[in-house]
């Protein structure tokens, strides 16, 4: 794999080796930092009753996706058996 080289600031690197876990790569660092956090980096950021509401929000998401679900396959049914008689 190729390489590039990039400049920082010695504050910049300072936090950048602070946040090296054992084993890892200044690249390593650079890609999980910079890539999606896991479950276990953002556990706190809601409160309690932030993360109610975005349950509530998602379980009715679903519910209500289920719901479409259903009554596109019942209509797909009624339409297949409506083609069928003819």
């Amino acid at each position: 794999m190729s390489s590039k080289t990039v400049s920082l600031d010695e504050e910049a690197y300072e936090q950048l080796k602070t946040r090296k876990k054992a084993g890892e790569s200044f690249s390593d660092v650079v890609k999980r930092l910079a890539g999606e956090q896991s479950w276990s980096e953002v556990t706190g950021i809601l409160t309690d009753t932030e993360a109610d509401a975005l349950e509530a929000s998602i379980t009715g998401g679903r519910s209500a996706s289920n719901r479409r679900r259903d009554q596109l396959a019942n209509e797909l049914a009624d339409a297949t058996d409506k083609a069928t008689e003819c």
